[in-house]
């Protein structure tokens, strides 16, 4: 079973719609898709930072 099919996803924009009406939604869609390419980029960073050597702790009393 699809947890958002077509159906689904059609239906919540609607209650979306509903609720926030049709000038606040652009700007709620333009934020939620800024939180998430921030939120990918934080992660990005992340997993760089891990893959980077870690300095043994002579190297960081130095």
């Amino acid at each position: 079973m699809d947890l958002f099919t077509p159906v689904h996803l059609v239906i919540i924009l609607a209650i979306a719609l509903l609720l926030f009406g049709p000038k606040r939604l652009p700007e709620i869609g333009q934020g939620l898709g800024k939180t998430i390419r921030e939120f990918r980029n934080a992660m990005k960073e992340g997993s760089e930072q891990s893959d980077a050597p870690k300095p043994s702790p002579e190297e960081q009393a130095h």
